[in-house]
């Protein structure tokens, strides 16, 4: 029997506990003291120990036209002592501050049907205090969820024909309470033909009446709550990806119309290789059942974002019906169910906090999100979802833009990992020069290059294979969190190959090049090369992202709109003066087509001769484009003879092998 949010003291480290400390220390530094300053009043540091009460979450999500979301919170009073209410900051999966504050409107306050009056606090603007009055038994919160109504004010949430409800915004919980003590019941109210899904797991079957259908949930610690968001939609079809008694996986698919949520038996079959490649590589589940929350649609926003039991994802209303057009979206159902492993089983340490409202650090995102890449992309190909050849095609891309990468001579990966903190993924004009957020793609290149040493080391008897199993697939059936350090990573490597992991580790995190680290790819039976025609999934990408791509010659790629979306910095692009926001109006004096630039880039290897016609806010230039070399895209070749590690690596893994 899987024991619910079991937590024993072997599953804490004395590091996780000294860390945990110490954040705490600072939050009370940096919020409470501070406030206390400012107000008068102090915010209580979070204490493990339970609330005396449960919360009672109902959100009202049937207000389509307006896109907003009406929440109804009532919390049992411990004392009618001044008392903290968080709302959400730290959002897990974001790994940066900020949360949906903005949006959180209409905050109404009564006990016993009188109001009380809230105060922000200045200094932690997601706290809010308040003094109930002597003798009330609880308090009732009322407030409304603004769902972005046009995509330029955030991800796009409620359509006609779909929800994306997350906890994380829909409620407040007390200070002073590890969240995992805090016990919440939640409800939620959709339109009556919508279809609700989500980890959560229901008391009974929704009840209908003439504003919609509501479904309420079993009593959950609040860290499950937001753990567990839920999708609703008006055209929606579950598949059965694995019947486990145990812990079954599924795909629940909603769409913008009933044809988008309708695959073929041959697609389902690949999704459920998914589920049995995973099984093979951690050989535990973390979870007593999984849902993937599928949405395609292009009027919802996209996301893709991980959870314990469940995963939000997003991809285009045509993935299943268009199926040859979508390959580069095939890896992401893969990457997300990774991390119910890697992130949310087993989970950094300084990512860890008490509540929603510490601080969290990124120190070691390159093994979170970067090692949740490699292995994303090869279950994507042992699975199936992708070919052999696209996933090669998909590495030689990867490590060609990285290895161009100028921001490299500056900047080590270890400092990427503060870029969701930094840059709070906003848009940036030299994003290749401050780097952002390279410990995804530049972390997979790293654990290629660890798995294939260690196949080589131990002459193919040991691989990254083991350590996924040692590390991540201790403990099946448990799914609390499992905290670790460097120094954890580095003592299950050599457990699993006697190495210096430490000083590999440290070269690559810590080191400026010159170049990507593509020993992996060398020592894999691979090299990567350059040709003049792009290979079928860098054409895929192009499609897809509605770009046309030079970076790799001139070090520019120029959206369908002719504006230049990218400039590579100190390439021949950026050394004539182009950047992001120009418009190319002319190539060598004829209007700009994609075709007639590509044209000019090969005769410019005799005429030497590229004349761009640029506009920008109503400026115009011309300039001339230094560069010979020809068009170039990415490509892998094979070296060497006999079977190559990373064609060991990318095949499917049977049952009976290690």
């Amino acid at each position: 029997m899987v024991v619910f949010r079991k937590r024993t003291f072997r599953q804490t480290t004395l590091g996780s506990i000294l860390l945990c400390a110490l954040a705490l220390s600072l939050s009370l530094a940096a919020s409470g003291a501070s406030a206390e300053a400012a107000t008068g009043d102090s915010i209580p540091v979070a204490s493990d120990t339970p609330f005396p009460g449960v919360l009672h979450v109902n959100v009202d999500a049937t207000d389509l036209d307006h896109r907003v979301m009406r929440v109804t919170e009532t919390l049992p009073l411990v004392s009618d002592q001044p008392m903290v209410l968080f709302y959400p900051e730290w959002a897990p999966g974001h790994h940066a501050d900020g949360g949906n504050l903005p949006f959180m409107a209409g905050l109404v306050i009564t006990a016993d049907g009188k109001r009380v009056e809230w105060r922000r606090d200045p200094v932690n603007v997601h706290a809010f205090h308040l003094t109930p009055p002597n003798g009330a038994k609880s308090l009732k919160l009322e407030f409304q969820f603004l769902t972005p109504t046009r995509s330029d004010q955030g991800r796009i949430m409620m359509t006609p024909e779909l929800i994306s409800a997350q906890w994380l915004s829909l409620a407040f919980y007390p200070a002073g309470y590890f969240a995992r003590q805090i016990p919440v019941s939640a409800s939620i109210t959709v339109p009556q033909d919508f279809t609700v899904a989500g980890a959560l797991e229901p008391l009974s079957d929704p009840e209908t009446f003439a504003g919609g259908r509501t479904t309420a949930f079993k009593t959950v610690p609040f860290d499950v709550l937001v753990d567990s968001p839920l999708i609703a939609g008006k055209y929606f079809k579950r598949y059965v990806l694995d019947p486990s008694s145990k812990a079954p996986v599924y795909l629940d698919v909603a769409g913008d119309t009933p044809s988008a949520v309708e695959a073929s038996p041959e697609q389902i079959d690949l999704h459920k290789a998914l589920i049995v490649q995973a099984d093979r590589v951690f050989g535990a589940r973390h979870f007593n059942h999984y849902d993937f929350l599928f949405t395609l649609s292009d009027r919802l926003g996209g996301i893709g974002l991980e959870h314990h039991r469940s995963s939000e994802d997003g991809a285009p209303p045509d993935y299943f019906g268009d199926w040859d057009k979508n390959v580069t979206e095939r890896d992401l159902l893969p990457h997300e169910y990774t991390h119910s492993w890697n992130g949310k089983y087993r989970r950094p340490a300084d990512l860890w906090t008490p509540d929603y409202n510490v601080p969290m650090q990124n120190s070691l995102l390159w093994v979170y999100e970067g090692q949740t890449e490699y292995w994303g992309e090869v279950l994507t190909a042992r699975s199936g979802l992708q070919s052999k050849e696209t996933a090669l095609e998909a590495l030689a891309y990867t490590a060609a833009q990285l290895d161009l990468q100028p921001g490299r001579a500056w900047k080590a990966l270890q400092d990427t990992t503060n870029d969701p903190i930094v840059a709070g993924r906003r848009p940036s004009p030299w994003r290749n020069w401050t780097r952002s957020e390279d410990y995804y793609r530049e972390g997979q290149l790293i654990w290629l290059d660890a798995d294939t040493l260690i196949r080589d080391l131990t002459k193919g008897q040991k691989s990254l294979d083991d350590f996924a199993k040692s590390f991540f697939g201790m403990h099946d059936g448990a799914y609390d969190e499992l905290t670790y350090h460097f120094d954890d990573v580095v003592a299950a490597l050599k457990a699993v190959c006697p190495y210096d992991w430490a000083q590999f580790l440290r070269q690559r995190l810590d080191g400026h090049g010159p170049g990507a680290p593509l020993d992996g790819l060398t020592r894999g039976g691979y090299r990567l090369i350059y040709t003049e025609k792009p290979s079928a999934y860098v054409k895929a990408v192009m499609t897809h992202s509605k770009v046309e791509d030079f970076t790799f010659s001139l070090g520019l790629s120029v959206g369908k709109d002719q504006m230049v979306s990218a400039v590579i910095w100190n390439s021949p692009a950026f050394k004539a003066g182009l950047s992001t926001g120009d418009k190319i109006v002319a190539v060598n004096g004829l209007a700009y087509t994609a075709e007639r630039l590509k044209a000019a880039v090969t005769e410019a290897k005799t005429t030497e001769q590229i004349t761009l016609l640029l506009e920008n806010a109503d400026h115009f230039r011309s300039v001339k484009v230094a560069y010979r070399g020809g068009l170039r895209y990415p490509a892998l070749e094979r070296i060497g003879t006999g079977q190559a590690s990373l064609d060991l690596i990318l095949a499917p893994k049977p049952a009976t092998s290690r």
